[in-house]
């Protein structure tokens, strides 16, 4: 593994399951420090005693939702790195409904992690990269926010919302030399999609329904949280300087795909 991110400071929101922790451990192989923050205890342990690089990943007790806890995230990184390079937002939430069957109370669940919490993790470490000469910001969208199932009218409108703000955020800070890129990744193996799978299984197992939604991809299968943090790594680094304001599509050609066949 080169050490491509050596020197840097990251934090990783939502960063001990799935992309996010996968995310984590790619930014630690590369040589950064890492913070990574969840409001599960038990997995912030797992993931720093499963990180590759022994010391190099600290996690936080915190809660996207709650601009003082993203506040206190920021102060803890700088305390112990001494400053912030990279910010993840990896922290996110699925829930299923249309318009009449979610409650005000999910919808605004939803929006509150996937979108509020880019909002305050973002409102506090770009102060601190901006003092640093600059940093990057990685938004985990999703191909939701170009395309919708049926059935999750919140979800799919928070990773639009993530587009825009990615967008907005590139603007407001490219001359502090602050990155902001969006990453969206179609179906991948992780916590949340095993749980979707147990939730949608019917008399099929949670193995062989994500197997089928595999399927549904040119590419054959779902994707790994190591392929999404490998771009992440790619826009955490010096290799892309004049990327911003970008949303990278790693989605298994599922984007590519019209659902019109040709007959044989």
């Amino acid at each position: 593994m080169t050490r491509d991110l050596h020197g840097k400071v990251a934090i990783v929101t939502g960063g001990s399951k799935g992309m996010g922790r996968a995310m984590a451990h790619r930014f630690a192989q590369g040589g950064a420090q890492v913070m990574i923050c969840s409001n599960e205890a038990d997995s912030i342990d797992a993931a720093i005693g499963s990180a590759p690089e022994r010391g190099s990943v600290r996690g936080l007790l915190a809660d996207v939702a709650r601009s003082a806890e993203m506040e206190t995230l920021v102060a803890e990184t700088l305390a112990q790195f001494g400053g912030v390079d990279i910010l993840a937002n990896c922290a996110g939430i699925q829930r299923y409904g249309s318009v009449v069957d979610t409650s005000e109370a999910v919808w605004d669940e939803v929006f509150d992690v996937n979108v509020k919490g880019i909002f305050h993790a973002s409102k506090f470490a770009i102060p601190e990269m901006a003092k640093r000469g600059g940093g990057s910001i990685i938004n985990i969208a999703s191909v939701q926010a170009y395309a919708s199932q049926s059935g999750v009218a919140a979800y799919t409108a928070t990773k639009g919302a993530i587009l825009a703000l990615t967008r907005a955020m590139a603007l407001d800070h490219a001359d502090a030399g602050i990155r902001v890129n969006a990453i969206c990744p179609a179906s991948v193996d992780t916590p949340m999609l095993r749980w979707a799978a147990d939730l949608w299984k019917g008399d099929r197992t949670a193995e062989e329904m994500v197997d089928l939604w595999g399927k549904a991809h040119p590419a054959g299968r779902v994707g790994r949280a190591e392929e999404i943090a490998e771009v992440g790594a790619f826009l955490a680094g010096d290799s892309c300087p004049f990327m911003t304001g970008a949303d990278l599509k790693v989605d298994g050609g599922v984007l590519a795909k019209l659902g019109i066949l040709l007959p044989d």
